[in-house]
């Protein structure tokens, strides 16, 4: 089956469907491409808020300084300034939407979050990320906008794929897999979003949603998109230590209002690492929990929110409160377990101002895309702002392409491919793969444990490579496909940056130099190979 629209869009998070909205008013046709049901995505499991200036006692120059620092030197400072600056006009934007924020009388209720100098944090309660998807879910309903749910895209259709060698290449589209049928559906579009997400699946232990396996930034490289910085994974300090517990976050506007992070003894460590303490940005929490855990042999430390009063807990943070008391766990009496876990890819196919790759008729906005707005440390809650922000951007620059009609695409040839006989083959590659990640390119790193996992990934690779060309696809197929090439685009980024810088460590070069002040950018070369370019 062959689909014609004017707009395919990858994703279904809040970058995805307010581009699709923002398309979809303009009279084009959209067809939205998502894995599970349209909220099942990070943006519904974001919990504290969107970070913007919308008071008096704030400043762009305060919001814009604060990015910088948590960036450690590779943000993009037009790129910062612009997201920044149009924050308040896209949070009129999902308020317009039916967005609710919590208010305190007639003013937006802020809070503050680790690496903020001010409260600039909007939520609505501890769900904030829930109420936006809901809210898109509906309005994309409204809209007219076609939506494929339990599809999962393949690879991208470019004009070379299909035996068209062109200067420059260009996207016409994307080949997606029915979970349903099994049938591999083709797609053609005048431009493509990716908006598919990041790659916490990649690691053993993360907050993300089991969704989030960077097929966006693996069907990029494959086509010759540009991939910039994925040696800067970011690992939120505090998700719940739990054996029952699965990918559950605790939200750093915990620490925002009053939480302290206390050894297994009670004693609080976070003054000894920064002056920031508790509110220090995420990388240097992150690996000071790393750090106490190794040295102590302890399984966790304990965030205490036992100093506020209860009322205030349970009211500013119900679900939290609730969901922890699932668990035995009162937050109002007992200080909380609590561990590092892989987060969010300050990384991703390599974006301009307006979305654009370097691939011709190919866009990226969310957490797939690397704009330079997070250089190698996201701020928290900037990820909300950067994906709304940019899908508003992308969405008037596709337009650009409403009047160039793509050439017919062929439809799927599946070959000789025969049917699975040994999906065991592909969940154990699956485990292995996310193990040997957390264990040798997690929080802390080495010049060895980065070798071993490359060693090993090539292998897994060549099987999985194996694997795909003789059977008929499967959804945990095509996943494992691109959770391999995720997992060897990080480690050869992290081997290629000689220094140590924002979420990046690596204990055999564990000072930041000027030398390496600069993104990592890399193609796909020869024989699936890497292509590294020096960027200033």
């Amino acid at each position: 089956m062959t689909i014609d629209v004017d707009y395919l869009v990858i994703g279904s998070g809040l970058a995805g469907l307010n581009a699709s909205l923002r398309l979809a008013e303009a009279g084009a046709s959209v067809c939205v491409v998502t894995k599970r049901d349209v909220v099942d995505g990070a943006t519904g499991n974001a919990q504290g808020g969107i970070a913007s200036v919308t008071s008096e006692q704030d400043t762009f120059d305060a919001h814009v300084q604060d990015t910088l620092t948590a960036g450690g030197g590779l943000c993009h400072d037009d790129v910062v300034r612009a997201v920044v600056s149009e924050g308040p006009d896209t949070i009129r934007r999902l308020v317009s939407l039916g967005v609710s924020f919590d208010k305190q009388g007639g003013d937006y209720d802020l809070t503050r979050e680790g690496g903020h100098s001010a409260r600039r944090i909007l939520h609505s309660q501890d769900v904030t990320g829930r109420e936006i998807a809901q809210v898109l879910a509906k309005r994309i309903e409204q809209s007219g906008v076609r939506v494929l749910t339990h599809h999962i895209a393949v690879d991208l259709v470019t004009l070379r794929k299909i035996g068209r060698p062109a200067q420059p290449d260009r996207c016409i589209g994307a080949y997606v897999l029915d979970d349903r049928s099994g049938e591999v559906v083709t797609i053609r579009a005048r431009a493509t979003l990716l908006a598919s997400g990041g790659a916490g699946k990649v690691y053993l232990y993360t907050t993300n949603p089991d969704v989030a396996t960077g097929d966006g930034v693996a069907m990029a490289f494959r086509a010759g998109a540009s991939i910039a910085n994925m040696e800067f994974v970011q690992f939120h300090p505090t998700c719940l230590f739990h054996p029952q517990a699965k990918n559950f976050l605790l939200s750093e506007a915990l620490r925002g209002e009053g939480g302290v992070l206390r050894r297994p003894d009670g004693t609080p460590f976070m003054k000894e690492v920064h002056p920031l303490a508790d509110l220090a940005p995420r990388d240097v929490v992150a690996r000071a929990i790393d750090t106490e855990l190794k040295r102590s042999g302890d399984d966790y430390v304990l965030l205490d929110m036992t100093a506020r009063e209860p009322g205030f807990i349970k009211r500013r943070f119900p679900n939290l409160f609730e969901a922890c008391l699932q668990f035995g766990i009162d937050m109002t009496r007992a200080p909380i377990p609590v561990v590092p876990a892989a987060h969010y890819c300050c990384g991703g196919i390599r974006a301009g101002l307006d979305g654009q790759s370097d691939l011709s008729g190919l866009f990226a906005a969310g957490e797939t895309a690397c704009t330079g707005l997070h250089g190698a440390n996201r701020l928290a809650s900037n990820s909300l702002l950067e994906a709304v922000v940019m899908s508003e951007r992308a969405a008037a620059a596709m337009k650009r392409y409403g009047a160039e009609q793509p050439p017919p695409v062929p439809e799927w040839d599946p070959g000789g491919a025969a049917d699975p006989d040994e999906m065991v083959v592909v969940s154990h590659n699956w485990d292995e793969l996310r193990r040997l990640m957390w264990s040798y390119v997690g929080i802390v790193r080495s010049d060895k444990r980065l070798a071993r996992a490359a060693t090993r990934i090539r292998v897994l690779q060549d099987e999985i490579d194996d694997y795909y060309w003789d059977f008929k696809l499967t959804h945990d197929l095509v996943e494992l496909r691109n959770l391999a090439t995720v997992a060897s685009l990080i480690v050869a980024s992290a081997q290629h940056r000689r220094e140590s810088r924002g979420l990046h460590y690596n204990i055999d070069v564990p000072e930041a130099s000027d030398a390496w002040k600069r993104d990592t950018v890399v193609r796909r070369g020869p024989a699936s190979g890497f292509v590294f370019e020096a960027t200033s």
